[in-house]
This record gives structure tokens, sequence and C-alpha cells, in this order.
């Protein structure tokens, strides 16, 4: 009913407004509130990605959002009207700093509640959905924030859908010839790995199915495939692909350890009686027996080297997982293992979190839990914003220290 309301209110607030294409307006809201209930969010996320426009574009005051939904969703609609009001890359330095000081109050913002930079994430990723309604010089700009700003902030929440599909937007914007070309070779090898990865995907499915130790712990095990997406497998080949003067040269892909994927989720029920750590650590045991039960895969060779344990050593935004490669008729394929609690915080990252938690204590009580939770690279923003007054500096060192370096 909340959220109706909030619809409602949204509708209203924006009738007679259009977008680019000519489309009314409120249609871009409700897509972003559609991202936001994908990703399971609480009914504040979903009613401020309704509403997360109108203080900015319409006449609908903050006072009035907070009297109408509550202090939770104007914090929510205030921080997301601040990163709007970023400003694009200028030359001047007036333009420099005022940009800096704005992403530094989305910073800010964001570190206080996940959730403003997540109603970003979701209006950007619709925005860059219809791009192409707007000028080329706004496609380049707006896609090359994407991938220095928004796409990075992703990954260190850990949402990896959008994460993927900004990326993969941006980079056809960016650089449309390398990513044709890249296009191109993929769909002519990629039916040499899909081939591979279907046969390692049998092998897997009958071993581990076979197990009498995952039988035992009535475990249903969940084997599923992939490719590496186009961005990502663009900057990593960049070293060996020559795109010069229209001639083109053939990619090895036998030589990269993840283009081609198995993930091995393990479906682990929560027995009666057993507490959430115990179930948590019997999943976390067994992910290394099955660990084992890879390396020793028929008519495969494992690669130890290739061992990587995000179990042990999460990452920084909670992903956890283990990561082996195994060589199958001269094909190197990476293999994911993880159970179905570690598997949605690898797709919704911190909004996982969010839903479990408020699923356990409600809405006031996961907001509470999110700061004893909360990551330690937000925690560092704070830090930081105490430490570094100057707000280019403060900007640049988040950009070097926290969102990486990226290649464009």
């Amino acid at each position: 009913v909340k959220v109706e309301f909030g619809l409602r209110v949204a509708y209203f607030a924006h009738d007679g407004q259009l977008r680019k294409s000519g489309e009314p307006f409120i249609i871009h809201p409700i897509a972003v509130a559609e991202l936001l209930a994908g990703l399971r969010m609480d009914a504040d996320a979903v009613i401020a990605g309704l509403l997360h426009d109108t203080v900015e574009d319409t006449e609908l005051t903050l006072r009035q959002v907070e009297n109408l939904f509550g202090p939770s969703v104007r914090r929510i609609v205030e921080g997301e009207t601040k990163v709007s009001k970023l400003p694009k890359l200028a030359l001047s330095t007036h333009k420099r700093d005022e940009q800096a000081e704005n992403l530094r109050q989305m910073f800010i913002a964001m570190s206080e509640d996940f959730r403003i930079i997540i109603v970003k994430l979701a209006d950007r990723l619709h925005n860059m959905r219809t791009l192409h309604h707007m000028p080329p010089h706004k496609q380049l700009s707006i896609s090359r924030e994407t991938l220095e700003i928004f796409a990075p902030l992703a990954h260190r929440l850990g949402i990896w859908q959008f994460k993927s599909e900004l990326e993969e937007t941006a980079f056809r914007y960016l650089y449309p010839e390398q990513h044709d070309l890249l296009k191109r070779q993929v769909e002519e090898h990629g039916s040499l790995l899909r081939r591979s990865l279907d046969d390692a995907c049998r092998t897997l499915e009958d071993t581990l199915g076979k197990d009498p130790m995952l039988a035992e712990q009535d475990v249903s095990v969940v084997v599923t495939r992939r490719m590496k997406e186009l961005y990502p497998l663009w900057v990593k080949l960049q070293s060996k692909v020559t795109v010069a003067q229209g001639r083109e040269e053939a990619m090895d892909f036998k030589g990269l350890s993840d283009a081609v994927a198995l993930r091995v989720v393990l479906e682990l029920a929560q027995r009666p009686g057993e507490s959430t750590d115990d179930w948590k650590t019997r999943g976390v045991w067994l992910c290394y027996h099955v660990l084992g039960l890879v390396q020793h895969l028929p008519q495969s060779q494992p690669v130890p080297a290739q061992v990587k344990d995000y179990i042990s050593f999460p990452k920084p935004n909670g992903y956890q997982s283990l990561h082996t490669s195994i060589l199958r008729g001269g094909q190197a394929i990476e293999v994911q293992i993880r159970t179905n609690w570690m598997h949605s915080i690898a797709e919704y990252g911190m909004a996982a979190h969010w839903l479990y938690k408020e699923e356990k204590y409600g809405s006031a009580g996961a907001m509470r839990l999110f700061n004893k939770y909360q990551v330690g690279w937000m925690k560092t923003i704070q830090e930081w914003q105490d430490e570094i007054r100057n707000s280019t500096e403060f900007v640049d060192t988040i950009r070097r220290e926290l969102l990486g370096k990226r290649v464009f």
C-alpha cells in the first residue's frame, strides 16, 4: 500500500513531463523501482526509487517527502538528489571544485546509508538502457562517468548484475569498433568453448551427483556455465589483441583461465535446531570438500596455482567463494564453488545483507545492524571525511584507493 501511494505521488508530480525519447517521464522512476524490487530491496528504497527525481524536477519538497513517507525515504531521496547534481567533468577550476564537493557529499551520504547509491545505480542503469535517445557527446560523457564511478561502485557493493550491464553498455558506446570486433570473434570461437564447457559440466554434475558425502548432508547441487562478459574480456585481452588500420588479429582464448567458467552452488537447507553459525560452517567445509572433487575430476588436470580462497579471505564487498581452474582438452576452465547464502551475496551484494537482516529483525533493526556489519571501505570513507578537508583530494583518494584504476 505504501509503495502504491509512492507511485501515485510520483505520477502526479511528474504529470506532463516527457523524457528525451518523448515518452512520459514516469516510465523512468517506475523502471528504477522495478530494478530495486528485483534486488529485493525494502519498501523505503523502492519508494525512494519512485521519487528520486521529484525534488529536483518537480515542485515536491524534501519536507513533503518526509511528511508523506518518513525520514528514511527523505534521507535516500536527499542523498540521491545530491548525486544527481553531480556536474560533468570540466576544465575550469571552479567547476572541478564544485564537482569534487558534490562527489564528496555523495560518498559521505552513501557511507551512512548504502541504499542511496543502490538507488543511484538503478537510476544510472535504466538511463544507460535508454542512452540511444541522447546526443553522441552525451552518450560518451555519460558512458565514461559510468565506467569511472558507477560500475566500480556496483562492484564494491557486490551487485554483479548491475556492474556487468553498466560496463557492457558503456563499453559499447565508448569503444564501438573494439566492442563489435570482440563480439564477432567471441561468436566465431565461442562454439568450441561452449562444447568444452558443456562436456566439463556434464562430468562435474555426474561426479557430484554420485558423491556420498553430499548425499548424506542432503545437499542439492546446481551447476551452471557461463562465458566471460565482453568488457572484462576486452580488458584482459588488450595485450593480446591488435586492431590497427582495419587489421584484425585473432585472440587466443585458450590462454585465459576464466574466459569460460562453471559455477557450483550448494543448496544447503538449515536443519531444525541448527544455529545459523553451524549451518554456515557446515556449508563452508562442504565447499572445501567439493573443491577436492573438482581437482580430481576425471579427464581433467587441476591448476593448483589458480586456487583462490575467497571464503577464508572475503572480498571487501563481502563476496565469498572458492575459485579454482582445471584444464580440459587444452582449455582452461574456471570453477567457482559457493553455498546458496554466498551466492545471494555474489548476486545481490549489500542488498542481500539488507534482505536477510530485514526479514530477521525488521526494517529499523536492519538499519541498526547495518552499522555493525558495515563493510570496511564505507567506514574508511567516514574516517577520511574527518581527516581530509580538501574535497578534490578527498575524491581523488577514494578513486585511487577504493575504486581502483580503470582501463579505458
